[in-house]
């Protein structure tokens, strides 16, 4: 261990192990389990596309060593590839050797071609024929019929071919490319299989099995899948750029044929046609992924929500709701007596969308404000600020077009507001607006009165209820005036200043959380109790990190709940004994952001959009908002003790960036989350 820090793609890929692991886990239901070994393959899928392509672009051009432990590009690549294989090796093992075994003993068979009986055969044979030769094109290749071009992460089979054209020339390869718009697994009808069980078909295996009828004249000597994985990090010069819709747009069309970071193959597939593709898209051996089942683990996601099957899932539930929402009274009135803290999945995102949808109709209210990082193309709330907007209420939408994956999504639902004549700003190129904000005007009694919404989660009704995450509902002045100041400062680019109950990123939210921690570390020296808790999604600021050495040097006890990357080594001899970091991997994602301080028993608790990371702390707009209720205090206490006293589904970092999972053993069994669920939810 030569560095006091570790490696942000290292700790990002042992994250992706603690998810793979949920899938080997007995105590989760199994087609749970499928679904986190469809999510491992996803997560996989975006390290490709950024963090890997990233490192490659690095060594492309001999960039020096990035990020505080000084890792060449090509060790951390080496050290990446050594990983993820053993990562990918251990995707499939589970599939095979596991998770078709159990799911055929559970009633969900997945039939491969050679076992198909007579009738499945003919009816698959029928399918093939009217609901997918309509919309493939077969191609073979010559010089003025180049290789096509590959779209990312798309499904195709190379052809081994022999024999003549129809225009007498020799053919040796021929291709297939899978549409979008075909389903890639197929239910067969209930007669074809065993009462009351689900049979399903790989749509790879269809096409493999009638890949001759597609090339009438040449013998097919065999059919291989494979996928290629791209670049599809996002590039706007804001020194440049003059129009960012257009540019943005441009891009999303450029990243969908970025260049190659890696392909995945049928590991049945011959040498020949595996360096065939490698030269092809310009990929070497170690970029290349023999895979022993479907090269996308993730098309398997549609059969985890298999209603008939309920043994096979998470027990429903029903979300609760705070006291304070359970009046008849409308919002307005209850955040006049008493703010309102909510937690999600276990309680619900309802309050959220009728909070918008009232102040929409409420003749009262004047104008709305609303930061929009990730909501979903269907989304209610949408609907609302278009409703709003529309009836004559000043309706303005802070839009974050450069968020990841969600691009051309959220470019459509800002046209959607605009076309209503709502107000729409766009996020700050080079900053982008991560923040969770939203402010409703209303004038009561002659008198104008602000009504806030603060969260650490997005406006996504749909990860509402798979996120963890806290919204904070309030009527006071003090809070409202400065969200006011900082929606002032994402539509003017004028300084948030003389903010009273706020921290914001990239202007005051980092040096109020080096002055809390330096804080801490004073208190130590002086012989006082010290303490921080920290839950975050990830942790790599540097600063941050010195500043929580430092802090342990002097004795104060730190307690973080890092779900993700974490670039902190804990255990360090005279650095970092006194830290310990733990991440919670279960049903729901842990997203929510809560900073805790002693301050010598002034105790003060934060919840937050930021993660303790360079680009939340610097390159976005966050916001921080301090939560005094004493209630709601004591909840948040509740809520973090819980978490660092969970041992089933905690995993403790230790000081070689390895994690090791908790168990209860003898103890009295801890889950944090199922905890919340018998607390405050119902069951169905």
């Amino acid at each position: 261990m030569d560095s006091l820090y570790i490696n942000r793609e290292l700790s990002l890929l042992e994250f992706h192990k603690r998810v793979l692991a949920q899938a080997l886990d007995p105590d989760v239901p199994l087609l749970e389990r499928l679904r986190f070994l469809c999510i491992s393959c996803t997560n996989l899928d975006e390290f490709f596309e950024i963090r890997v392509a990233g490192l490659k672009q690095r060594m492309e051009i001999g960039a020096p060593a990035q990020g505080p432990e000084k890792i060449p590009a090509v060790v951390v690549f080496e050290e990446l590839e050594k990983e993820v294989r053993k990562l990918v090796r251990q995707q499939y093992d589970v599939l095979n050797e596991s998770m078709f075994p159990e799911l055929t003993a559970a009633g969900v068979h997945f039939v491969q071609s050679e076992d198909w009986n007579e009738g499945q055969r003919q009816w698959l044979k029928e399918y093939f024929n009217e609901q997918v030769v309509p919309v493939l094109t077969p191609l073979t290749f010559d010089p003025s019929r180049p290789f096509p071009r590959i779209l990312n992460k798309s499904l195709n089979f190379i052809v081994r071919l022999h024999g003549r054209d129809a225009f007498g020339r020799r053919r040796h390869r021929g291709m297939v490319q899978a549409p979008r718009s075909l389903p890639r697994i197929i239910e067969l009808p209930k007669h074809l299989g065993a009462p009351g069980e689900h049979t399903y078909v790989f749509l790879s295996s269809i096409i493999r099995v009638h890949v001759d009828s597609l090339f009438p004249g040449l013998k097919v000597d065999g059919c291989y899948q494979f996928r290629v994985t791209r670049n599809s990090d996002l590039y706007i010069d804001d020194e440049e750029v003059s129009d960012l819709v257009r540019a943005l747009e441009g891009q999303l069309e450029a990243s969908r044929y970025g260049a190659a970071v890696r392909i995945e193959i049928g590991h049945e597939c011959p040498e020949d046609l595996q360096g065939f593709l490698l030269d092809h898209f310009n990929l070497q051996e170690r970029d290349m992924y023999l895979v022993e089942g479907p090269v996308n683990l993730n098309r398997l996601s549609t059969v985890c929500d298999i209603r008939d099957k309920p043994e096979l899932l998470y027990p429903p539930f029903a979300q609760g709701l705070p006291d304070e929402l359970m009046s008849d009274d409308d919002i307005f009135e209850i955040l006049s007596k008493k703010n309102v803290l909510l937690h999600h999945p276990y309680q619900s995102f309802a309050p959220v969308i009728d909070f918008i949808a009232t102040a929409a109709k409420d003749r009262n209210v004047l104008a709305i404000k609303q930061t929009l990082y990730r909501t979903g193309a269907d989304s209610p709330i949408i609907d609302h600020l278009v409703a709003a907007a529309r009836s004559g209420k000043e309706v303005t939408v802070v839009i974050e077009l450069m968020a990841r994956f969600d691009e051309a999504a959220n470019i459509a639902l800002a046209n959607r507001l605009q076309e209503a004549g709502a107000h729409v700003v766009y996020g700050l190129v080079g900053f982008k607006t991560h923040a969770k904000m939203l402010l409703v005007v209303r004038r009561e009694e002659g008198r104008l009165v602000r009504y806030v919404h603060l969260g650490t989660g997005n406006y996504h009704h749909a990860t509402t209820s798979v996120y963890t995450d806290y919204g904070y509902l309030s009527c006071s002045q003090r809070l409202g005036e400065d969200v006011h100041k900082l929606f002032l400062q994402l539509t003017s680019l004028t300084e948030a200043s003389g903010l009273k109950r706020m921290y914001a990123s990239p202007f005051t939210l980092f040096d109020a959380l080096i002055s809390k921690i330096d804080r801490e570390r004073d208190n130590a020296r002086a012989g006082k109790d010290a303490r921080i808790v920290a839950k975050i999604n990830s942790l790599n600021e540097t600063k941050i990190i010195d500043a929580l050495y430092e802090a342990s040097e002097a004795g104060v006890k730190i307690d973080l709940i890092v779900r993700g990357i974490c670039s902190l080594r804990p255990g360090v001899e005279g650095r970092s004994e006194n830290i310990h970091v733990r991440s919670i991997v279960g049903r729901f994602l842990e997203h929510s952001r809560v900073y805790y301080f002693l301050n010598d028993g002034d105790e003060e608790f934060y919840c937050s959009s930021a993660d303790w990371m360079d680009r939340n702390l610097f390159r976005r707009n966050e916001s921080c908002f301090e939560i005094r209720q004493k209630a709601m205090r004591e909840k948040l206490r509740s809520h973090l003790d819980l978490f660092l006293a969970d041992n089933c589904q905690a995993w403790v970092l230790n000081g070689d960036g390895s994690y090791g999972r908790l168990s209860p053993g003898d103890d009295e069994r801890v889950s944090a989350q199922e905890t919340f669920l018998e607390q405050l939810t119902t069951p169905l």
